[in-house]
């Protein structure tokens, strides 16, 4: 599989909430870079510690984040850019945004992954301390 392939293939998996697919495309020790200044940011290292962040993301917002492609994903070797739109929805509190995630693939895994923000303080607001 190319690296695009691999995201391809996780991201199609998440989008149906096949968890166990979805993950099984990282490798066990990978690195996911969550970016800014509130209670998920900082670095997440193993499958454990990414799945308990995103997990505790998707009851933190009871199941609103969203995240859809805007656009094609792109390679420039084992990295892979894949332009997103997320929205969610904490009480009173709404984010609606777009980023991109970036993704390094080794041996057809995902190594790392690197998140941006078009507005990393009103995602820092939203996710709260």
């Amino acid at each position: 599989m190319t690296a695009i392939e691999v995201v391809t293939a996780y991201s199609l998996a998440l989008s149906q909430g096949d968890i166990p697919t979805a993950f099984s495309h990282f490798s066990p020790d990978a690195k996911w870079h969550q970016p800014g200044n509130h209670k998920f940011a900082g670095t997440k290292k193993g499958l454990e510690e990414i799945g308990k962040m995103l997990g505790d993301m998707m009851g933190e917002t009871q199941g609103t984040l969203v995240i859809n492609p805007t656009g094609a994903l792109m390679a420039n070797g084992d990295l892979v850019s894949f332009p997103v739109h997320f929205t969610g929805t904490i009480g009173d509190r709404k984010v609606d945004m777009n980023g991109v995630d970036l993704f390094e693939v080794v041996n057809e895994k995902i190594v790392q992954v690197w998140l941006f923000s078009e507005n990393q303080v009103a995602e820092d607001e939203f996710w709260g301390q």
